[in-house]
C-alpha cells in the first residue's frame, strides 16, 4: 500500500523558519522524483519544489527561491522541505509527490497533504 505522509505543518511567526517531511512507504522511493507542491484558499495548487531521484538536481519556485531547500534521505524513505524567512502569503496546505515515468507510463503519488499557517 502506497503511503505518503507528511508532517512539520503548524503556525509559524513571520520571519520564521518551519521543516515539513514526507515520510514514503509502499514504493520504490529511490527511483522517484520528489515534489512539493502547495495550495492555499481559492488558489490553484502550484509547485513549490522539486528533487531527482538520487536527490542529483533540484528546482524551485520563483516566489520561494532563495528561502526553500528540497533533500531527500533515500535510506528513510524521507523528503523534506526547509522554508525559512516565512511570510503570510505562505499560507497554504502542503503536499508532496512522488513521480515518474516508466515505459512511458506516468506513476505519481499524492500525500494527504499539511497544513503551514504564518501569521503573529
Amino acid at each position: 500500500q502506497v503511503q505518503l505522509v507528511e508532517s512539520g505543518g503548524g503556525l509559524v511567526q513571520p520571519g520564521g523558519p518551519l521543516r515539513l517531511s514526507c515520510a514514503a512507504s509502499g514504493f520504490p522511493f529511490s527511483s522517484y522524483a520528489m515534489s512539493w507542491y502547495r495550495q492555499a484558499p481559492e488558489k490553484e495548487r502550484e509547485l513549490v519544489a522539486r528533487i531527482t531521484s538520487t536527490g542529483g538536481s533540484t528546482n524551485y519556485a520563483d516566489s520561494m527561491k532563495g528561502r526553500i531547500t528540497i533533500s531527500r534521505d533515500n535510506a528513510k524513505n524521507t523528503v523534506y522541505l526547509q522554508m525559512n524567512s516565512l511570510r503570510a502569503e505562505d499560507t497554504a496546505v502542503y503536499y508532496c509527490k512522488a513521480s515518474r515515468v516508466l515505459w512511458r507510463q506516468e506513476y505519481e503519488y499524492w500525500g494527504q497533504g499539511t497544513q503551514v499557517t504564518v501569521s503573529s
